[in-house]
Formats: structure tokens, sequence, C-alpha cells
């Protein structure tokens, strides 16, 4: 399975190298000294909950890096749903190597996993409203990229990458500015002077900071901790002014509440939980002998 397009394949293959340092050091003491060097193994990696696979391609990296004589097959897509003992990656070869890269490859396959199957949960809950789930920067450190593209491979979709690419502006940001309307000011002004249009964002925790946002001129105002019904309360307001803005909830929403914020008409929907309290899908390498 060839490495996604979005994906810097020489930041994989690096981070993937890392990894491996990290897991094997000096060498696999208890593989080296239990299994025969010129031993073949048939392994598979199989499913033992139902979800959401997301990784194969980052499991096949992790092999072929160990030994590339393996003979590995990914039999199932991004993004594609599975069942408990659903095959999802075989491999042919040197037992050694497939032993020794096994806790590094189902790491990476399972925290993906884990990530696209709770978007799917998300996604799934509120698939009637017209509303978009948002992933946050909150990931795991030099695993960004991995993290984001497994919420889209759940349905979700990916909000800011990094500093670099949207501004959105906080609480430290506006006291440090003088207030929001100057914040949003100062970053339109700079924008102008570099030489780049890029779409700005102001995160609000009452009704005045949200009523300051919308008279600020920003594209996204983000309801902090905001109630249902005081989410309820700005759409309705959004669509009495006639205002071009967007509205997004943020803040405590969990699968238990968030078919009732989407229920709002808010339109965008982030969650930090997507990625940052992922538990990790339930997965086993097993050496058919």
């Amino acid at each position: 399975m060839a490495i996604p397009a979005q994906i810097d394949s020489q930041w994989l293959i690096a981070t993937i190298e890392t990894a491996l340092r990290e897991d094997i050091g000096s060498g696999d003491l208890t593989t080296e000294a239990t299994v025969d060097d010129s031993q073949q193994a048939h392994a598979r990696i199989v499913s033992k909950e139902a979800g959401t696979i997301c990784g194969g391609w980052v499991a096949e990296q992790v092999f072929k890096l160990v030994d590339p004589q393996l003979e590995i097959q990914t039999l199932r897509e991004d993004g594609e749903r599975v069942a408990p003992g659903d095959t999802i990656i075989e491999l042919r070869g040197r037992a050694r190597s497939i032993v020794t890269g096994e806790r590094v490859a189902l790491n990476f396959l399972q925290r993906m996993s884990g990530i696209a199957t709770h978007t799917r949960k998300i996604c799934d809950i509120v698939s009637h409203c017209d509303v978009q789930i948002l992933d946050t920067r909150k990931t795991a450190p030099g695993l960004r990229a991995l993290d984001k593209y497994s919420v889209t491979k759940g349905g979700g979709c990916n909000h800011r990458s990094g500093l670099y690419d949207m501004a959105l502006i906080k609480e430290n940001h506006v006291a440090l500015a003088g207030g929001i309307s100057n914040a949003v000011r100062r970053v339109k002004e700079r924008m102008h002077d570099v030489g780049r249009s890029i779409r700005i964002e102001v995160e609000v925790e009452t009704k005045g900071e949200f009523l300051d946002a919308v008279r600020s001129g920003a594209d996204y105002i983000m309801l902090d901790n905001f109630s249902e019904v005081d989410v309820e309360e700005a759409v309705q307001l959004i669509r009495k002014l006639g205002a071009e803005l967007q509205l997004e909830a943020s803040g405590n929403i969990t699968s238990e509440n968030v078919l009732g914020y989407a229920s709002t008409g808010v339109h965008r929907i982030s969650m930090g939980s997507l990625t940052h309290s992922v538990t990790a899908f339930d997965l086993s390498l097993r050496i058919d002998t």
C-alpha cells in the first residue's frame, strides 16, 4: 500500500526509524535468543474489535525498514470498517524480523485506527446534521500528520495544521493585544504587510465577547464552553444579521452531548478528544505455526 500523497515520505521514514531505534536499541535480546535466524513464518495482524482501520501503510513501512525481504500484504483500506477476527495485514518471511517489528508496527496502527474509530463514531452520531466535525492541535508531539490524517479517514475534517496556516485569536492574544477588535485588526495588518491572505478565527467565552467578535470582521467564531442553549442563540443571531461568518462549538463536547450541539445549527464542532484521548484500537499479531 502506497504512502498517501499528503504525507511527507521522508518525514515518515525518519519518524519510523526513530521509533525503531527507541524500541530495538542494541538488539532484540529475547527474539535473538528464542528464534532461529533462518526460521521462516507466516503472520497476520488481526482485529479484535469492530471499528475503522487506518494506517496499514505505516505498519508496512515499519516492517520494510526492519527487513526489506519480508512479503507484506495489506488487506484493508484506510477508513474501512472491520469486525473482530478480520485480517488486516499478512506477512511472510524471516520470523525474527516479524517479531522484532511487531510492537512498533502495532503502536502506529493501533493509534491511527483508534483515532479513526472514535471520529467515525462521532460522525455517525451527527450524520443527519449539517455540521463539520473538526480536530484540534491536541495531537501527539511529532505525530500530528498521522493523527490528523486518521481523523479524515474517520469522516472528520482538519482544523488548522499548526500556528502557520490560520490565525486563531485566543484569550491570551486578546489580553495582550488590548481587546478582540485590536487583535483582529493587527492580524489583518500583519497579513497585508507580508502579502498573505488567511482565515481568522476568534475564540470567545462570554456573550459580550461573542458580540465583539461579530463586529470584528473575523471569519469564524469559536464558542468555547458555551451551553447548547447559548450556542443556539448565537446561531439565531448570526442568521438574523445575515452575517457570513461561521460558528464553531468547542469545549467539553463528547459523544454523549455532540448531537445536542450539532442540532443547534452550528457550522462546526471541534473536539480535542479525537486525538488527545485516544483509546488504542485492539489488534494483535498472530504467528501461524
